[in-house]
């Protein structure tokens, strides 16, 4: 069976190395991005099934990503997980605008339930 290949993009080392590990368990293969500059030079040369993106993050916002990748015709298309410690209503529009599939703070949810969302998204059963 093929492993889905996500790639996660979050400046926190404590948090994406517990994201890696949870989701690995779970059966994911995990790429880590620790800025948004590296995670668009990783989203384009591995093109994963999926993104989950911080919005606050150095060199290049989760926003400037979502821009890019929503403008590139090759990339546009794969769904993407915001996953971020912002709840106000301008952070979910704003990532709404730029075509999430889903917008989660870090807090109200646990590695069980983004597990099941991830696989609700890529039809895992």
């Amino acid at each position: 069976m093929k492993k889905n290949q996500i790639l996660l993009i979050e400046d926190d080392q404590y948090i994406s190395r517990a994201y890696q590990e949870g989701l690995e368990y779970a059966g994911f293969k995990i790429d880590v991005a620790h800025d948004g500059a590296e995670g668009m030079k990783k989203v384009r040369l591995e093109k994963p099934d999926l993104i989950l993106l911080d919005l606050i993050m150095p060199i290049k916002s989760g926003y400037q990503v979502l821009k890019e990748l929503k403008a590139d015709e090759n990339l546009k298309d794969i769904p993407v997980i915001i996953l971020t410690n912002l709840d106000d209503a301008e952070s979910v529009s704003k990532a709404a605008e730029n075509g999430v599939f889903d917008f989660l703070v870090k807090s109200d949810w646990t590695l069980e339930q983004l597990v099941k969302r991830i696989k609700d998204k890529l039809n895992i059963v």
